[in-house]
């Protein structure tokens, strides 16, 4: 398993922007496909966001389509999910996440190295 390490999280106004970042070690980053998901209390994890080990192909909730962006430098072994308008629905813990596979999924079972999590909270 790698060891993630997400960081960027806090508070911010709806509306806002906030960028989170992922840093990997532990495994060759650039073999697996990245995730993000987050959980906000009293509902179950979900998929935000996750991109392929090459970077080429990437997929998005439908909730954050056009507002979230995910990204990812192999060179550096870090993934970023820049988040635009944000809104309070979006509220939540996220956690960063290395897939089994080279290729996206969206469900967590997938994914077999999770970070700690980051705190967003946003504010009306």
């Amino acid at each position: 398993q790698a060891q993630l390490v997400e960081s960027g999280g806090g508070g911010i106004q709806t509306g806002g922007s906030l960028t989170l970042s992922c840093a990997a070690s532990g495994r060759t980053f650039s073999h697996y496909a990245m995730g993000w998901f987050r959980q906000a209390p009293g509902k179950d994890r979900e998929f935000v966001a996750g991109i392929s080990a090459s970077g080429t192909s990437t997929i998005y909730a439908d909730s954050v389509k056009g507002r979230f962006y995910i990204s990812r430098e192999n060179a550096k072994n870090t993934v970023d999910l820049q988040m635009n308008s944000l809104k309070p629905e979006d509220a939540a813990a996220y956690y960063c996440a290395m897939s089994r596979y080279s290729t996206v999924k969206t469900t967590d079972v997938a994914y077999d190295s999770w970070g700690q999590g980051t705190q967003v909270t946003v504010s009306s």
